[in-house]
């Protein structure tokens, strides 16, 4: 019998958020409005340390209008790690700046402070830390070179909801911090983002960007744009937002089973001063080759029925978007070895000793 595929990554939807889209729908305001308010004050009160929160239409939109209300101007430099998704870097290049991509730490994946430090120039205004899989990336190393450089610092924790460094949640260190609502997110409002801002006046500017540069109707005071976040999408986030602690508590649950099982292979390090919320569940593949790496997913896949992921197979800088020659070790490593597993809070028991079961069999098969 052929047994059902686990996905690597699951939305949870339930009947509270179809009640709470219904609610909405039959109010007969959709569009940004008391929903978004209340997401807004909700999830700052919750995963944002406090600080004043702006609802958006999606994380890239939240990563953008951030940097311009941080005053990102064309020909700035941007510091950014080439190992994560491209909307961290297309972020800065849409402004008319320039990415400069460094290399990581491979035990945690995310941006290397020596290596930020060494990449700082004249032209250099701003760092993008990505806490990437939900693991924070170090910010006191980082504050401490921005403000002896006097840059500011602008957070991507698109994955990382509740994620803590030194105690204190992603998303509070930086002029701002942006948060992913996308599907497959730890929680989703279907489509969204959400930025934490340090300060009103970062607050207000994003408010006027993503509403075509206007607080009062028809009184445009900047150019901006149309990326408001609608009622619709804030209901379905505010549910979601009660359900997230349960979720986190239960992909922590499932990587420390997988730490303690996974045999043949290389498992996630999480830093003393981390708490890791398990966006993904990442592997190494440690002296494979993309290949190599490749087939052993196929494996996990067709022969076990369990789906995988790599994230991210290509470097930022190499992709034709951007088509720099640079020498980045580590995440050159990375893009060859990296592979994530299910973690995501639907995984069940008995699929969680199926992954296990089926990571250690095509380890050894391939040792």
């Amino acid at each position: 019998m052929t047994r059902a595929m686990i996905p690597a990554a699951r939305p949870l939807i339930g009947q509270e958020e179809r009640d709470a889209v219904d609610r909405v729908l039959a109010s007969g305001m959709v569009a940004q409005g008391p929903e978004v308010a209340a997401f807004e004050q909700e999830f700052s009160a919750q995963l944002a340390g406090g600080r004043e929160c702006v609802a958006v239409n999606s994380g890239t939109s939240g990563q953008h209008l951030g940097l311009l209300a941080a005053g990102l101007k064309p020909g700035d430099e941007v510091i950014v790690p080439s190992f994560t998704f491209a909307a961290t870097a297309n972020a800065v290049a849409v402004c008319g700046a320039v990415p400069v991509f460094v290399d990581v730490d491979p035990d945690t994946f995310c941006i290397d402070p020596a290596a930020i430090e060494a990449a700082v120039t004249e032209r250099t205004v701003g760092i993008q830390p990505v806490h990437l899989y939900g693991h924070p990336a170090p910010m006191d190393a980082i504050v401490d070179i921005a403000q002896r450089h006097g840059l500011w610092v602008a957070e991507d924790a698109a994955q990382a909801h509740g994620a803590t460094w030194d105690g204190a949640q992603v998303g509070t260190f930086g002029t701002f911090g942006m948060f992913s609502l996308y599907p497959t997110k730890n929680m989703t409002s279907g489509e969204g983002g959400m930025v934490s801002c340090d300060g009103p006046e970062i607050a207000r500017q994003m408010r006027l960007l993503r509403n075509q540069g206007m607080e009062k109707q028809y009184a445009n005071e900047i150019a901006g744009f149309n990326n408001r976040m609608t009622d619709i999408h804030a209901a379905i986030g505010r549910v979601q937002l009660t359900k997230l602690p349960a979720w986190t508590a239960r992909r922590q649950e499932l990587a420390a089973h997988f730490d303690a099982h996974l045999e043949g292979v290389t498992t996630p390090v999480v830093r003393e001063q981390a708490t890791h919320v398990y966006h993904q569940y990442t592997i190494r593949i440690e002296g494979a080759s993309a290949a190599e790496r490749d087939a052993f997913a196929t494996a996990l896949r067709e022969e076990h029925q369990v789906g995988c992921g790599v994230y991210y197979p290509t470097p930022v800088h190499r992709l034709p978007s951007y088509g720099l020659e640079l020498d980045l070790p580590v995440t050159e490593m990375l893009a060859r070895e990296v592979l994530s597993l299910p973690v995501h809070p639907s995984v069940s028991d008995e699929d969680r000793d199926r992954i296990v079961e089926a990571v250690n069999t095509v380890a050894k098969a391939g040792a």
